[in-house]
C-alpha cells in the first residue's frame, strides 16, 4: 500500500486496520491518509460507535403504549 491510498482502498482494510493486523507500513499509509481526511476520521468514529449505539437502543424496553402500537402495526400488515 503507498502513501496516496484512497479512501475506498483504506475502507476494505478497516477491520484489519481496526483489530491491529495490519503490517507496519499499511498501518502508516492509512494512519497518514486519515491524518489529512476529515470524512475517513468520521467513518471510522461511526464505525467504531456503531455496536455501543446498536446496544443502547435495544437495551431499553419499549413501553407498554409502544409494544401495544406495534402489535397493532404488524398485525394490520399481515
Amino acid at each position: 500500500m503507498t502513501a496516496d491510498l484512497t479512501c475506498r482502498r483504506g475502507v476494505e482494510r478497516l477491520m484489519d486496520y481496526l483489530e491491529g493486523v495490519l503490517g507496519a507500513a499499511e498501518r502508516a499509509a492509512i494512519d497518514a491518509h486519515m491524518a489529512g481526511c476529515p470524512r475517513c476520521v468520521a467513518f471510522v468514529e461511526g464505525y467504531v460507535a456503531t455496536p455501543r449505539i446498536w446496544r443502547a437502543a435495544t437495551a431499553a424496553a419499549p413501553s407498554t403504549e409502544t409494544a401495544a402500537a406495534l402489535r397493532r402495526f404488524l398485525a394490520a400488515r399481515r
